[in-house]
C-alpha cells in the first residue's frame, strides 16, 4: 500500500501513531512492511487458507460477536438436506458437473416453510421463476451469472427456516465450522509457508481487536482480484469480518484499494460489457424480451434492489427522454443486449479469429498492461482498424511495428492490416468533471491548463463522435438509427474547443424530477417515466441543484467523518451498511464506536454519518408479510441491498463456483494442494491455443513461482511514467527481485542479467538480489522459492525494457473474468535471453521438456482456440 497508493497509506500511518497494530501480509517486504508492527510472508496463491485459518480460530475458539452475528448474518438459515460440502466430496460442492465444470445450485438453497408466508410479494411470480430458470441456461451464464443480480444481492423469494440456537447441523453456522474445521494452524503453515506461531500471532491481534468495543478492517488491492478465485478471496475476508462484527461500523470493513484515480468510478458508471450504471445488469438476448422480463427477477423482493423498475426507467429516461414512453417500453429495446462472454480476454481471442472489425483502446496498454502480451498483439494485428486514445505512443499503438513479434518473425508489418488511429488525450490537469476514488468518493476537478494541440478530453470525443453521427444520419429511416438519432444529445459547449459542460453531464447523472429540478434521493426515482437519472447511485450528487462533488472544507473544519469534502455514493454515505454500528434495539455497541443509533424521541435515525437505512424506520418494525422492496426489510436487519437485510456467511446464490470458499492451488503451482483432491478452482475458466499455454502443476521445467507488482516510481504499464526522465532516473530499468538462496541455486549475480521462462516466452531483466524476497517452507519441508517481477516496461519511451506480463497465461475467475496475473510458475537462469527469431526454440524447446504442447503460429498468430471453458461449460 506504501509503495502504490502512498496517499492514502498516509492514513495507515496516522492510525498507527494512535496506538494501530498495522500488519503487512505479503509474499514481499516492501515500504508498507517496513512500518508495520508484523510483516507476513505468504505463498502467492494461498490467502484462502489464511484467511480460512483466522476463521477456523474464531469459531472454534468462541471469538466471533454473538449478538451481531445471530442478529445481522444469516448464520441461523437452515440450508437444505441436499447440500454437501467439499468436506463430504473431496473438495467440491454438491451440483457440479465434470463435463461442463460448473454447478448447478439448486441444493445451495435455504430449506423455507412452504406453509407459512414467504414475505416476500411477488407482483409477477411466474414471470420471476421464467427469470430463475432462464438464469440457469447456458448463454445466459456464459455471459456473467454473478453480475445478473447487480448491486443488489440475488434475489430470495422465500424465507429460510431459522434455528436461532445455531446447533442445528444444516445451519449455516454448523456448516462454517464444519467447511472450516481442517483450517488448523498446522494447516495454514504447510500451505502459506509461515510458522504456525506467527499465524497465532495475527489470529490473537486480529480477534483482540474486534468485538463491541474495537474493530478491524481488511485492506486489499489486486493482490486478491487477480486469482482464478479472487472473488472466493474477498468472500473469506467478508466471512471473517462478520463474524466479527467489523461491517457497517467505524474502523472496520474490507477496504478495495484502486489502481488509479477513478477505477471506482469506471464501474459506478461502467466500461464492462455486462453492466450498466448503477450496476443494473445488462440486459440478455435470450432472457429479457422486454421491460417487465428485465426487472420480473426483482419484482416484490426485499431491501432497495426491489426498486430495480425505478432505477432502470429512470435511466431510460435519461438516455432518450421524451422518446422514451410507456407505450414504447421506454424505450428498452434500444439498449444493446448481450448473448454471451464478452468480456476482454474473449474479445482477444475472438480478435485473433478475426470476427472483430474495430477496437478502441482508450487509456489502456494491453500490450504491456494485459498478461500474455503476445496473445493481445496477436489480437491487435488481426483488427481492420485500431482507436488508441491516450497520452503517448504506447506499444499498443506501434505493435506492428516495434512489438516482440516483429523481432521473432511471427508478425510482418507489411502483412499486418489493421489500420491504427491515434488520438491524443487530455490528461486529467486539463479538463474538468469528477474522479470517484476507493471510498466512493466523487471529488470535482476543474480544468488547471488547456490541453496542448489536438488533445481533448475523452467527454469532448465521445460527444463530438456522436454529434457527427447524429448529423450524418439525421435523415435516416432505417428503425436501427432510431437509438442514435432519440438520444438526448444537447449538452451545452464551452470554451474555445466546444468541450460539453461537464456539470451539465453530472445534473443529468444525477436526474431530474416532474418539476424540473434535481432530485435529492434515489427514492424520489419513479417507475412510470416521470423521473429520470444517468445513475441511480450517484442520485444526490447535484441535490438542491448545487454540485455535492465540488465541496471542499477542510478537516480541521468538520467531524472525523468529513461530510464535507467530496459526495460519495448513495446520498453521501461515508459508510456503507452503517445500521450494524447500532444493536439491534438501535443503540450504539459501545460508546467508543458511537456512529449511528435511533433517537427514540425525535423518531428517527441520527448519528455522525448518513444513517444506511430508512431515518424513521424503527428498529422494532416487523415487516408485513405482503411488503416489497425497502418495505420488507426488518428495523434490525442493517444490510439493506440483500433481499433478506443480512450479511450472508453463506451464499445460496449469486457466486458460480460455490457457496463458500475453499483453497485452491493457482492453475500454475509448484506443489500439490495439500487441502483436497481438487488442485484448481474446479470452474476456473481458460483459453486454450498455441498462443495461450500453461505451465503444468508441479513441472520440475518451471519450479519457482512468480508474482508481478507495481512501484512508486512508474504507474502500471508506463504509458504515464516511462516517458518523464525524473521517474525513468528513479527505476531506469526492468529488474526481477530474488532472495540470496535462490541467486545461490540458480547462479545469479546481483545487478547482473537474468532469463525467466515460461511456456507463453521468455523476458530478461537486471537482477536484485535481496533479503526482501524469502524461501517459504510448505509441507513436507517443501523449500519453495518466490520472484518479485515489476511490470511496467514496454518497447517506447525513455527507459525501456521487456513486459513481465508477457510471461503470464490468462486463466480467469469464473465470477469476474478476471485474469489469475498475481501467480504463476516459471523459471530463471543467469544471462541474458536469445533475442529475434532464437528466441522461438528457446522456449518451445522448454515446452516439449515440461511435456507442453506447441506454441508455434503461423505469421500474424491467427492460430484457433483449442477448448475454452466458461461459467456455462466447456466451448470447444
Amino acid at each position: 500500500m506504501a509503495e502504490c497508493h502512498p496517499v492514502g497509506f498516509q492514513w495507515v500511518t496516522e492510525a498507527k501513531a494512535r496506538g494501530a497494530k498495522v500488519i503487512h501480509i505479503d509474499p514481499r517486504f516492501t515500504r508498507t512492511s517496513a512500518i508495520a508492527d508484523l510483516h507476513v510472508p505468504l505463498r502467492a496463491g494461498s490467502d484462502i487458507a489464511f484467511l480460512g485459518g483466522l476463521i477456523n480460530h474464531v469459531l472454534s475458539n468462541d471469538l466471533y460477536f454473538k449478538e451481531y452475528v445471530l442478529a445481522y448474518t444469516n448464520a441461523a438459515a437452515l440450508v437444505s438436506e441436499d447440500y454437501r460440502d467439499t468436506e463430504d466430496l473431496g473438495g467440491l460442492f454438491s451440483g457440479f458437473d465434470p463435463e461442463k465444470r460448473h454447478y448447478d445450485q439448486e441444493s445451495w438453497q435455504y430449506e423455507t416453510d412452504d406453509d407459512g408466508p414467504d414475505g416476500v410479494n411477488e407482483d409477477h411470480p411466474g414471470k420471476a421463476q421464467q427469470q430463475e430458470r432462464l438464469s440457469q441456461t447456458e448463454p445466459v451464464k456464459r455471459a456473467n451469472l454473478p453480475d445478473a443480480a447487480g448491486s443488489g444481492g440475488p434475489p430470495l423469494h422465500a424465507k429460510a427456516k431459522r434455528d436461532e440456537t445455531l446447533q442445528h447441523p444444516r445451519s449455516v453456522f454448523q456448516i462454517l465450522k464444519r467447511h472450516f474445521a481442517r483450517y488448523t494452524p498446522e494447516v495454514v503453515s504447510d500451505v502459506c509457508g509461515i510458522e504456525p506461531e506467527v499465524f497465532l500471532e495475527v489470529a490473537e491481534w486480529v480477534t483482540a481487536n474486534s468485538g463491541r468495543e474495537r474493530t478491524t478492517a481488511w485492506v486489499y488491492s489486486v493482490g486478491w482480484t487477480q486469482h482464478s478465485v479472487g472473488a472466493q478471496y474477498i468472500r473469506t475476508a467478508s466471512i471473517l469480518q462478520a463474524l466479527l462484527g467489523n461491517i457497517g461500523r467505524p474502523g472496520g470493513g474490507i477496504l478495495a484499494l484502486r489502481g488509479h484515480a477513478s477505477i471506482q468510478g469506471s464501474t459506478d458508471i461502467p466500461t464492462l460489457y455486462n453492466l450498466l450504471p448503477g450496476y443494473l445488469p445488462m440486459p440478455h438476448a435470450h432472457q429479457h424480451r422486454n421491460l417487465e422480463d428485465y426487472v420480473a427477477d426483482a419484482a416484490g423482493t426485499g431491501g432497495f434492489w426491489g426498486n430495480k423498475r425505478a432505477y432502470m426507467v429512470s435511466l431510460l429516461k435519461s438516455w432518450w427522454g421524451d422518446a422514451a414512453q410507456p407505450e414504447n417500453d421506454f424505450c428498452f429495446d434500444y439498449l444493446p443486449m448481450i448473448n454471451g462472454d464478452h468480456s476482454s480476454y474473449r474479445t482477444i481471442s475472438d480478435m485473433i479469429a478475426g470476427k472483430i472489425a474495430g477496437y478502441f483502446l482508450v487509456g489502456e496498454n494491453p500490450s504491456v498492461g494485459h498478461p500474455n502480451g503476445r496473445m493481445n498483439r496477436f489480437g491487435l494485428a488481426n483488427l481492420e482498424w485500431l482507436v488508441v486514445r491516450d497520452l503517448q505512443m504506447i506499444e499498443s499503438a506501434t505493435f506492428w511495428q516495434n512489438g516482440p513479434e516483429i523481432a521473432t518473425g511471427e508478425m510482418v508489418t507489411e502483412k499486418i492490416a489493421t489500420e491504427v488511429f491515434v488520438l491524443p488525450a487530455a490528461s486529467h490537469v486539463e479538463k474538468e468533471g469528477t474522479f470517484t476514488q476507493t471510498q466512493r468518493m466523487l471529488q470535482w476537478r476543474e480544468k488547471a491548463v488547456e490541453p496542448p494541440g489536438d488533445a481533448r478530453s475523452d467527454l469532448w470525443f465521445y460527444f463530438h463522435l456522436g454529434r457527427i453521427l447524429r448529423e450524418r444520419l439525421k435523415d435516416s429511416t432505417d428503425p436501427r438509427d432510431r437509438p442514435l438519432l432519440d438520444l438526448t444529445w444537447d449538452y451545452p459547449m464551452i470554451g474555445d474547443t466546444d468541450d460539453p459542460d461537464a456539470e451539465a453531464v453530472l445534473r443529468e447523472i444525477n436526474g431530474v424530477g416532474p418539476d424540473g429540478r434535481a432530485l435529492s434521493t434515489y427514492m424520489d426515482m419513479k417507475d412510470d417515466g416521470s423521473t429520470s437519472g444517468g445513475c441511480w447511485i450517484y442520485c444526490g450528487v447535484y441535490a438542491d441543484e448545487v454540485n455535492q462533488a465540488a465541496h471542499r472544507k477542510p478537516r480541521q473544519e468538520q467531524n472525523l467523518v468529513a461530510p464535507e469534502w467530496g459526495w460519495a455514493w448513495p446520498l453521501n454515505r461515508r459508510i456503507l451498511y452503517n445500521r450494524a454500528s447500532a444493536d439491534p434495539e438501535g443503540r450504539p455497541w459501545s460508546e467508543r464506536k458511537k456512529y449511528v443509533w435511533w433517537d427514540e424521541e425525535a423518531g428517527r435515525w441520527t448519528g455522525e454519518d448518513v444513517p444506511d437505512f430508512e431515518v424513521a424506520k424503527r428498529p422494532d418494525y416487523v415487516p408485513p408479510d405482503d411488503a416489497k422492496a425497502q418495505d420488507a426489510i426488518g428495523g434490525a436487519d442493517p444490510f439493506v441491498m440483500q433481499s433478506d437485510g443480512k450479511a450472508w456467511l453463506f451464499a445460496p446464490k449469486g457466486l458460480v463456483d460455490g457457496p463458500l470458499p475453499a483453497h485452491y492451488e493457482p492453475a500454475e503451482s509448484p506443489v500439490d494442494n495439500p487441502l483436497y483432491e481438487v488442485q484448481s478452482n474446479p470452474t476456473k475458466e481458460e483459453i486454450r491455443a498455441p498462443w495461450n499455454r500453461g505451465n503444468p502443476v508441479g513441472s520440475d521445467v518451471f519450479p519457482y513461482v512468480f508474482t508481478t507488482y507495481r512501484l512508486t516510481e512508474h504507474h502500471t504499464a508506463g504509458g504515464m511514467s516511462r516517458t518523464l526522465p525524473y521517474l525513468s532516473e528513479l527505476q531506469p530499468e526492468f529488474f526481477v527481485e530474488v532472495s540470496p538462496e535462490l541467486a545461490v541455486e540458480r547462479g545469479l549475480d546481483h545487478a547482473g542479467w537474468a532469463t525467466v521462462v515460461t511456456s507463453r516466452t521468455a523476458v530478461e531483466a537486471r537482477v536484485l538480489v535481496t533479503e526482501r524476497m524469502r524461501p517459504l517452507r510448505l509441507k513436507g519441508g517443501r523449500i519453495v522459492h518466490q520472484v518479485g517481477i515489476p511490470y511496467h516496461w514496454g518497447e517506447t519511451g525513455i527507459s525501456t525494457g521487456d513486459s513481465a506480463n508477457d510471461l503470464l497465461g490468462i486463466v480467469m475467475d469464473p465470477n469476474t473474468h478476471i485474469q489469475e496475473s498475481k501467480v504463476a510458475t516459471c523459471d530463471i537462469r543467469p544471462g541474458r535471453q536469445p533475442r529475434g527469431p532464437e528466441l522461438l526454440p528457446f522456449v518451445e524447446e522448454y515446452r516439449r521438456r515440461a511435456g507442453v504442447s506447441s506454441g508455434a503460429v503461423p505469421v500474424g498468430g491467427r492460430a484457433p482456440v483449442e477448448l475454452e471453458t466458461t461459467t456455462a461449460g466447456d466451448q470447444a
